[in-house]
């Protein structure tokens, strides 16, 4: 290794290189350190003292969690968020909703054979994907709305990953026991007993990710008939492979690697640090109360000397992420509020008054430490930003509505022949080709007009509606929920020039919707 004090670029710029033991270490930033590539650095901002003590891992080693049962208002919330999300997710696909004799009855239904998203009522083509599109679009200012208002709410109730984690802690409570008999459990030796309890468990989360992987499939085909199929071995091979991904992840993420999803894979709570300021309400623990900690005896016996805080560590035991509120905001809470449940619990049980942890914003923990008022959450929640997130929120909703409601249900679209662009007929006539799509967006047939505005003179035929019956309307009958292609030849006579028309398609029912399409009829310059 070269010598620390001979700058490697032969100047006299200081690098602040030291050696410890043989080994060169930089007190610089990690972009300004010239050690060589295997000498370590010691890693630090320029704001910060340099590390006396380089980190022996690039990241902390998992600690199981041993999350505490808990009971109180936030936990029943989280209950109920957890048996809506998972009742809808697991029942939808079996919910029927008639549309006639000629659409699928599922009421929620992803069609990828035929193209179409079918939600009750509603009916998704390709061409309308915009909804779709505005729908995500909406999800993503909800979770600005919700989490400027109410710090990382989502992720505390509703994320996927939080409910099924919630779920697979349930199960942990109901074959090993609440948090003191799992602690004994883990730390015990492997025993038979062990061994059998450890292999029910993971029975019971192998079922729970079979049940989540076959739900999933269950909204691309017809529920019943492809259950069916599925335990007779008639699926089709995406089918099953679809579901034993599914099962693992779900096992894997839910079951075992839990709060590290949250903390180190999943990149929200980087992003939700640009979306709060100190007007947003977290779960905060108020130090001034509460500090310095000290039991109920050593508060008896030290009047006016120690915090509310007993220490008693009910806040730490209930996190399912394992991370102590006291410690102020981290990246680890997902704001489920369990530790207000218990601490006020506890408040209850010594006789103090609750809210040492509760839900604050940054001005109100201020103004509450310096004696003054706090305000009320729902002054909290209407202010500016949370104003303007929602009122884009309802525009964008709104916009969808109003699109969904005038919406027609017959469409057509036109595509010239381009090579010929027209042709000569031998009695001096001039013909277009045209390819004609008819879009009948209800379930029945329809019977439709197609019609020639705006092109004097005008005959037109089709690939099924000869020469002999050419004229400027005909009649074609589209199939329910189906586009029908159409080839159209459309005639003028001899000296008609290149000019703009339209095709005009009607419903011929008591709705007469109409669509019409612009085009260009093609023409010899010199007749």
């Amino acid at each position: 290794m070269s010598n620390p004090d001979t700058p490697k670029d032969g100047g006299g710029r200081d690098w602040s290189v030291v050696v410890e033991d043989g080994i060169a270490k930089s007190n610089k930033p990690v972009s300004s350190a010239v050690a060589e590539p295997e000498a370590a650095t010691r890693r630090h901002e320029p704001h910060e003292p340099p590390r006396e003590h380089l980190p022996a891992r690039l990241y902390e080693p998992r600690k199981a969690v041993h999350n505490k049962r808990i009971d109180g208002p936030f936990r029943r919330f989280k209950w109920l968020v957890m048996l809506v999300t998972l009742g809808i997710y697991y029942v939808t696909p079996w919910l029927r909703w008639d549309r006639g004799p000629y659409a699928p009855d599922q009421a929620v239904l992803v069609d990828l054979t035929n193209r179409r998203f079918y939600m009750f009522s509603i009916e998704i083509w390709p061409h309308e994907f915009y909804f779709v599109a505005g729908l995500l679009i909406m999800a993503g200012i909800g979770l600005f709305l919700v989490t400027s208002a109410v710090g990382r709410a989502w992720c505390g109730y509703a994320c996927p990953q939080t409910v099924w984690t919630d779920l697979f802690q349930h199960v942990d409570r109901f074959v090993d026991g609440d948090r003191n008999a799992r602690m004994r459990l883990d730390a015990a030796p492997w025993t038979w007993g062990k061994v059998a309890r450890r292999g029910f468990k993971w029975t019971i989360y192998a079922a729970i990710g079979l049940v989540t992987g076959g739900a999933w499939i269950l909204y691309f085909a017809d529920a019943p008939t492809l259950f069916r199929d599925f335990f007779a071995g008639e699926a089709a091979p995406v089918a099953y492979i679809t579901v034993a991904i599914l099962t693992l992840t779900t096992v894997t993420l839910g079951g075992f690697m839990r709060e590290q999803v949250c903390i180190y894979m999943c990149p929200w709570p980087r992003i939700q640090t640009a979306l709060m300021d100190e007007k947003s309400l977290l779960v905060t623990y108020k130090d001034w109360r509460g500090e310095p900690r000290g039991s109920v005896k050593k508060a008896q016996k030290n009047p006016g000397q120690f915090g509310d805080c007993i220490d008693c560590m009910q806040c730490v035991q209930v996190c399912p992420t394992g991370i102590d509120i006291r410690e102020g905001p981290q990246i680890g809470c997902i704001t489920c509020a369990l530790c207000i449940d218990a601490c006020d619990r506890v408040m209850q049980d010594i006789g103090r008054p609750r809210g040492l942890i509760d839900y604050a914003t940054l001005e109100d923990c201020e103004r509450e430490a310096a004696g003054g008022e706090v305000k009320p959450p729902w002054r909290t929640l209407l202010r500016p930003r949370t104003i303007a997130y929602f009122m884009i929120w309802a525009g964008i909703g709104g916009a969808l509505l109003f699109a969904l409601g005038n919406r027609t249900h017959t469409d057509l679209t036109v595509a010239p022949d381009r090579n010929p662009p027209f042709m000569l007929m031998s009695d001096g006539s001039v013909r277009n080709s045209y390819t004609l799509k008819l879009r009948n967006m209800e379930s029945r047939p329809r019977e439709m007009e197609i019609a020639v505005e705006g092109l004097p003179d005008a005959i037109m035929w089709t690939d099924t509606i000869g020469l002999d019956e050419a004229a400027a309307t005909q009649r074609v009958t589209v199939p329910a929920d189906q586009v029908r292609q159409v080839r159209a030849y459309v005639a003028v006579p001899a000296g008609a020039a290149s000019q703009e028309f339209s095709f005009r398609l009607t419903s011929l029912d008591t709705q007469r919707e109409t669509d019409t399409v612009a085009t260009r009829f093609d023409a010899p310059e010199n007749q």
